[in-house]
């Protein structure tokens, strides 16, 4: 079989009944819920599958209903006997990434992220930071753009070509959203309560740094390629990656180039098409598709069968 990629969403990709047909029709799913309820200290899969949205769009609910939507969807496309040879997510998916590596248990991972979650939310004000997606023009404006400006802002996603997102002080980012409109940008602003990938967020990474450290990190038995650096990484490097994770920019198209160069195609596992859109810009050819209902593991089978 040729070389497979799994890649696993990250914060954005909720929506409500995520996860839900997949718990109906497989064990394997319903499992993956149904510890992540005892775990979570709340009932975890309603807020999944009924919500309410503006429940579920809140950063201390939406990343771990997106850790474990993915893993279900995970252990299903695992059961059909489709195994990765690399694995990548982006910001929040790289965690489940990891559980699905063996690098971290699910037991210890679902606190984990619910602390990052909580620490992301606490670290900048309601209303005082933003992000916004860039769409058409070179990055070393953009970048040029973020220098000149005297607020916090930055570029906090590299999405793909001519796709970055920039993310700081709200501000920061309507300023430098202006110049880059006037420079010939297409410019959307972010539907989100954290300028995740800011420095802004850095006293939330010190502050997870110790529940980090307190992880028994295991060498990942599929390689995990790193949001930070591109590459793939050893059990002893993900505490200082998973805290520099939180302020540093997502470098997705640099990863997804570098499993370019190692993997023959790509699978989106866990919530919506987000990143096969995204890798699509760079090669249209390498995705087989999703893993997120039966429907869409259904088609997925099929083109894996076909290879």
């Amino acid at each position: 079989m040729p070389g497979i990629a799994f890649v696993f969403p990250g914060q954005g990709a909720q929506h409500l009944g995520m996860g839900k047909d997949l718990y109906n029709n497989f064990e394997e799913a319903a499992r993956v819920f149904d510890t992540a309820d005892d775990l979570a200290g709340y009932k975890l899969s309603e807020i999944c599958f009924e919500g309410p949205l503006d429940i579920l769009n809140q950063t201390i609910y939406a990343q771990p209903a997106l850790l474990v939507a993915g893993l279900a969807a995970y252990e299903v496309i695992k059961s059909h006997g489709v195994d990765p040879v690399m694995m990548a997510g982006l910001s929040l998916g790289e965690y489940t990434a990891l559980v699905a590596s063996g690098a971290i248990s699910f037991e210890d991972a679902l606190p984990l992220v619910q602390k990052r979650a909580r620490l992301m939310q606490e670290a900048v004000p309601l209303g005082k930071g933003a992000m916004a997606a860039i769409f058409g023009l070179d990055n070393r404006q953009i970048l040029a753009a973020c220098d000149k400006e005297s607020g916090v802002v930055d570029i906090g996603n590299y999405n793909c070509p001519g796709q970055v997102a920039i993310t700081g002080a709200k501000e920061a980012v309507n300023n430098v959203s202006a110049v880059l409109k006037e420079a010939g940008a297409r410019v959307v602003p972010l539907a989100v309560s954290v300028p995740a990938h800011s420095q802004l967020l850095y006293d939330a990474a010190v502050k997870l740094k110790p529940r980090l450290e307190a992880i028994d990190w295991q060498e990942p038995q599929v390689s995990v390629v790193s949001n930070v650096n591109a590459r793939e990484n050893q059990a002893h490097e993900f505490e200082e990656l998973l805290m520099m994770q939180i302020f540093y920019p997502v470098l997705w198209e640099q990863s997804v180039r570098y499993m370019m160069e190692k993997v023959d195609y790509f699978i989106e596992v866990g919530p919506g098409s987000t990143l096969s859109g995204l890798i699509k810009k760079i090669d249209r050819n390498r995705v087989l598709g999703q893993v997120n209902d039966v429907k869409t593991l259904e088609k997925t089978l099929e083109k894996v069968k076909s290879l």
